[in-house]
């Protein structure tokens, strides 16, 4: 268990019932900068964990459990349904055709259909069917992930991309820089990809997978 897995399974709890890491914590009846970014690391540069008492209080507020955190920590981001609203559903392989998305990687067109799915909280959130093995053992054929437009894209979060040559992918953010981004295939008989970010067209945050 990870320090950065910790933190980044809060997160996706967050997101699930549609808040930031400010609003679960507020939720929770804790300081609201309790799960920000700042306090993840101390002064002196070592890692901060979240309290037992802390994480209690989030799942007694979000109705979660340690099963289902502990599934967010090691990446299958196992979630209990929440249905609310219905989202855009594409299957991956058919994401790169032109039609389905706008410039911004926003979703358009009549082509998609829709499922019900749990609640997050960006309007734009899309959801796309899992084809291939290049992210087995994490997400495997057939899973639906959900993606978040407006999530911010940390080191090690599962990202789809779209690069200007029309391929659409679920990958690893491994590290990016001013120039930069390098993806990797959670499978690992698949290669690292390394892209120059003129070659992007957008990079966007998987916040949610069925499993």
């Amino acid at each position: 268990m990870q320090h950065a897995d910790v933190w980044r399974a809060l997160d996706a709890l967050a997101a699930e019932n549609g808040l930031s890491a400010s609003g679960l914590a507020r939720k929770a009846g804790l300081d609201p900068t309790a799960f920000n970014p700042s306090k993840r690391v101390g002064p002196d540069g070592r890692a901060r964990w979240p309290s037992t008492e802390s994480l209690a209080k989030v799942f007694a507020a979000t109705g979660s459990g340690m099963e289902n955190f502990a599934a967010l920590v090691t990446g299958t981001m196992r979630a209990q349904p929440r249905p609310s609203r219905r989202i855009p559903l594409l299957g991956l392989a058919q994401a790169g055709r032109s039609g389905f998305f706008d410039d911004g990687g926003y979703p358009v067109g009549g082509g998609w259909d829709e499922i019900s799915l749990p609640e997050v909280g960006d309007p734009n959130a899309y959801a796309l069917e899992i084809s291939g093995d290049s992210m087995e053992p994490v997400f495997r054929d057939g899973d639906v992930i959900i993606v978040s437009p407006g999530a911010p894209v940390r080191r090690g979060d599962r990202v789809v991309v779209r690069t200007k040559a029309g391929e659409v992918m679920a990958k690893e953010l491994l590290r990016q820089s001013a120039k930069r981004v390098e993806l990797a295939s959670l499978n690992p008989a698949h290669p690292t990809y390394s892209f120059e970010l003129e070659e992007l067209m957008w990079m966007h945050r998987i916040v949610w997978a069925s499993q």
